[in-house]
């Protein structure tokens, strides 16, 4: 096993995760099997309970785990399918030692390394052969020297051919002339050498159009020829099947990335959120969207309103803030209502869905963003207006309501996780659209006529009133195993559709499903497996 190092100094959330992911597209278009681990510091046990806005989005796995985005990052560039296993904690390793007595913190750090990085990761099922570990945060965070020192350790555990380092530095360009400036990363470098860690690659990218251009920029740049060199990897045995299908790999992702360079048609999305003063809160629903673009040859261009500025009681507040919210609302191709928590906002989503519904505007709704348009439709197409979610209001017609086998007392880890099946229901197979885009894309079982997507939730649609929306046109195509958990729901005879329960869908796996107006065609567009674009 090849073990790479990915660290990272000067400030945060200076692109490791990028590199990371686009140096294991560059090992698999030679042949490699690869499989990657994001150590965070932090002494949360995972990432579910961390605010959005402070850390990005929560990414779900098949197994339930929420984790760091960068695993999403991972999946999305590796085509590889993670498990919680795959990022570290100082909360998950101090709970191990805990639990079973283990003398030195170093040393289960390492084990769960070793460990983890020989799990199959791809549909092969065969051991990975290189393991990219990203170490997060900046070299000399106090929070971050158990990890380091289990690196420096590692390195002689498994061998120097075994073993390189990569570290992502910032090199600033300041003064009039726009003269680079190395002494930062001079700095650093210095600090980690006084750790024990001495880099072999500092890597310091420029700004591209899109992150997909990253592989080919450090291909151009050399990168892995030097980690062929470094660590031996022509030696590695790499079957003929694997030749062919890194070099064909390496073909698709050169295609992917002259065709998003090209693109000049503009599609215009409203991302209506909670978190929009950090994009990366919702990064994996943008990834989608850019997907879908890609393949629709539309240039994304991507709004994003807080939800709060829609609001009447915001007029009150800042007039200004409130018309240009709806001003951009109003120039949208699609909307776009992402999953969430709490209350703050969910009038303004309301009225977004309701524009999007009375104007005929593509809208997409996921977890929350459902939840919102059932709300909405019942208010206004069915006359309840004292309709809400539990979650919001303690009082008056809950059309939404807490999950009863969910806690209500407990958030860490309790709610609806990982990969659930969604049946479609009998009688949709004429007119269901999401039911077609799955079985274009060869997702649904001709057997239970399911289809397996990852959830995260603790509220649902109450089935005490489904009767009433379906009587009103709002029909819900999909069902969990018991019938009366609803999955997804479109108006029969609308151009929109509505998603349930996908916080931040996006993997090798997992494909949103998303109806978009381009150039004036109404296309429904499933986004992204990196090798089986497909349209509708």
């Amino acid at each position: 096993m090849k073990y790479i190092l990915v660290s990272g100094g000067v400030i945060s959330g200076i692109g490791k995760g990028i590199f990371a992911s686009s140096l294991g597209v560059l090992l698999k278009t030679i042949g490699l099997r690869v499989t990657a681990i994001k150590i965070d510091p932090y002494m949360n046990i995972d990432a579910g309970t961390m605010s959005p806005i402070e850390h990005g989005e929560v990414f779900v796995l098949d197994d339930g785990g929420e984790v760091d985005l960068d695993l999403g990052n991972y999946e999305r560039f590796l085509d590889v399918t993670l498990t919680r296993d795959n990022n570290i904690t100082t909360g998950k390793i101090y709970q191990q030692v805990i639990q079973k007595e283990v003398p030195h913190i170093t040393d289960a750090i390492q084990e769960w390394i070793e460990r983890v990085s020989m799990v199959p990761v791809d549909h092969s099922g065969e051991r990975p052969d290189v393991c990219i570990i990203e170490l997060g945060g900046t070299v000399g965070d106090i929070e971050s020297a158990p990890f380091v020192e289990a690196m420096r350790q590692f390195q002689f555990r498994v061998g120097h051919e075994n073993f390189a380092l990569a570290h992502v530095s910032l090199v600033p360009v300041t003064g009039p002339v726009g003269e680079q400036k190395t002494k930062p990363t001079q700095t650093t470098i210095k600090e980690l050498r006084a750790l024990g860690l001495s880099p072999d690659l500092v890597i310091s990218v420029r700004d591209v159009a899109s992150t997909y251009n990253v592989p080919l920029l450090l291909k151009d740049q050399g990168v892995l020829n030097f980690f062929r060199k470094r660590l031996g990897l022509d030696c590695v045995h790499i079957s003929t099947d694997q030749i062919i299908r890194g070099e064909s790999i390496l073909a698709e992702w050169t295609k992917l990335t002259d065709e998003h360079n090209r693109l000049s048609e503009p599609v215009t999305i409203v991302l209506v959120g909670k978190y929009t003063n950090l994009q990366d809160s919702y990064l994996s629903v943008k990834k989608a969207l850019e997907h879908s673009g890609l393949k629709c040859e539309r240039k994304l261009i991507l709004k994003w309103v807080d939800a709060s500025h829609l609001e009447k009681e915001h007029e009150k507040i800042n007039i200004d803030e409130c018309r240009e919210a709806w001003q951009t609302l109003s120039s949208a191709n699609g909307i776009l209502v992402p999953g969430g928590f709490g209350n703050r906002g969910t009038e303004g989503k309301i009225a977004a869905a309701k524009w999007a519904r009375e104007n005929k505007i593509p809208y997409l709704g996921i977890c929350l963003g459902l939840q919102i348009a059932v709300i909405e439709f019942a208010r206004n197409v069915c006359g309840m207006k004292a309709a809400n979610s539990e979650e919001f209001q303690e009082e008056g017609v809950h059309v939404i309501v807490n999950m009863p086998e969910i806690s209500t007392t407990h958030l860490g880890g309790t709610m609806r996780l990982g990969v659930r099946p969604t049946i479609f229901q009998e009688g949709t197979e004429d007119w269901s659209t999401t039911r077609k885009l799955y079985e274009v894309m060869n997702s649904v079982s001709a057997e239970t006529n399911q289809v397996l997507e990852r959830h995260r939730h603790r509220y649902e649609v109450n089935p005490k009133f489904v009767p009433t929306f379906e009587a009103n046109g709002l029909r819900f195509v999909g069902r969990d195993e018991t019938g009366q958990r609803m999955e997804i729901m479109e108006l029969q005879g609308d151009p929109l559709i509505y998603r349930l329960l996908y916080f931040l869908v996006s993997s090798s796996q997992t494909i949103s499903t998303i109806p978009w107006v381009c150039g004036g065609v109404c296309r429904i567009i499933t986004g992204f497996r990196i090798k089986e674009l497909i349209e509708i």
